[in-house]
């Protein structure tokens, strides 16, 4: 009988994880060897990024064009599995330069990490007695990382929340930190480690959780574009792009489809570049719905001259030193063929790609409808999961759009008959 139990798999090296996994699973020789390839992630370094690795997964890799930001213009590399993601971006960036491209600004690389105290007696006059010892708690924290203090970040303040719950009242330290050029997760950890002892000591209370919160509600990256309405296709569909944008500010069944299309944006450059799509996304999402009410992330308006104008805020927790950033062959490449100097920068320039991303969905909705655009490229993933080759490709695909049909079993057929 088969089992997922095994003792000190970890210890194996990653080709002979590859065998057991290979043996668990009946995969075939040729299986084995296409998870042998690992391409430019050298499976010695994939060792080291996480725990059990055995192979590892390539992702199409594109690049959006036309895109200015601030005035500096950029190639912006994407990871991504679906397809019209980086022709959408391209697209919008494009009718964005019209008007100047894209604006942005940021609230600099700040980030809090949160101490639990509970069982606390006076947590009001406990408060008070934190804010008391505020300089003496920053000078522990900052204490952890000199090397960051030399280059003008550390943690800078802190807040104190008194948080009602149905186990009693918690005091919550927020520990505010300036991170630079790193995302920051384990700086802020690491001080809120140093910290706790001593918050047990001012309140009498007990610490658990010491831990960074991923809604950077102080890491925001703003950015705004305008866009001309001719080269959009006119002032209707100005007014269709600010109807469908209301749609998702005021529902949140179409806020999530919306930001979902802003993440198809953001988290693309998030994985080229190496860093955390998850703490991305989370932050995000979290952001959208800090006002009790899930929401739009981007807004989109028609100003005096009849254009639309659109912007967006949001946490954007991204570095560029540690982490896969660093260590990934491919992150470094494309950090270097987006030529960014800073984590701030890298930040403007994802929001701005999760911008355009969401004007071309909205475009598109108001116009054509998304389906037509995403099919097309759609289809051609269909044909070649059915068996489709170079020379018939575009055949099945031209096919498949004109009968509105882009199936499996469809794209089947097509192959079949065009090979006979």
């Amino acid at each position: 009988m088969k089992t997922s139990e095994f003792k000190g798999f970890y210890k194996l090296s990653p080709q002979q994880r590859l065998a057991e996994v290979a043996k668990f699973s009946d995969l075939t020789a040729e299986d084995v060897e296409l998870l042998s390839k690992t391409g430019a992630l050298d499976i010695h370094a994939a060792d080291h990024m996480i725990e059990n690795v055995f192979s590892t997964l390539p992702l199409p890799m594109g690049v959006a064009v036309n895109f200015t930001v601030n005035g500096k213009d950029y190639l912006i590399p994407m990871a991504v599995e679906e397809p019209s993601v980086v022709a959408a971006a391209s697209n919008a960036a494009r009718m964005a330069r019209v008007k100047g491209g894209f604006f942005a600004s940021n609230t600099g690389p700040i980030m809090r990490a949160q101490i639990q105290i509970v069982n606390v007696a006076d947590p009001y006059a406990a408060r008070f007695r934190i804010f008391e010892a505020r300089e003496r708690l920053i000078e522990i924290a900052n204490a952890k990382d000199p090397m960051l203090i030399s280059l003008g970040g550390g943690m800078k303040d802190l807040e104190v929340h008194i948080i009602p719950s149905p186990l009693g009242v918690m005091l919550v330290v927020h520990l505010i930190a300036d991170t630079r050029d790193a995302m920051g997760a384990n700086t802020v950890n690491t001080m809120a480690e140093a910290l706790a002892p001593h918050m047990e000591e001012l309140t009498g209370g007990k610490v658990y959780l010491r831990i960074l919160s991923n809604l950077a509600d102080k890491r925001l990256v703003r950015v705004r574009t305008v866009i001309d309405k001719v080269a959009l296709g006119g002032e209707a569909v100005v007014d269709g792009i600010v109807w469908a944008y209301t749609f998702a500010a005021v529902d949140p069944y179409r806020a999530a489809t919306h930001n979902k299309g802003i993440m198809n944006g953001i988290i693309p450059v998030v994985t080229a570049t190496g860093n955390d799509t998850r703490a991305i996304e989370a932050g995000a999402h979290a952001y959208a719905a800090r006002n009790g009410h899930y929401t739009s992330l981007t807004t989109w308006e028609k100003n005096s001259d009849g254009d639309l104008a659109g912007t967006i805020e949001v946490p954007m927790a991204v570095g560029l030193v540690g982490g896969a950033t660093k260590v990934h062959p491919i992150a470094r490449l494309a950090v270097k063929i987006l030529g960014v100097q800073s984590a701030v920068e890298l930040a403007e320039i994802i929001a701005a790609t999760g911008l355009a991303q969401n004007l071309a969905a909205l475009r598109a909705l108001a116009t054509e409808g998304i389906q037509r655009g995403h099919m097309s490229l759609h289809a051609r993933n269909v044909a070649v999961a059915a068996g489709a080759t170079p020379d018939i490709l575009d055949q099945v695909v031209k096919a498949m759009v004109k009968e509105g049909k882009v199936r499996q079993d469809y794209a089947q057929e097509l192959v079949n008959q065009l090979k006979k």
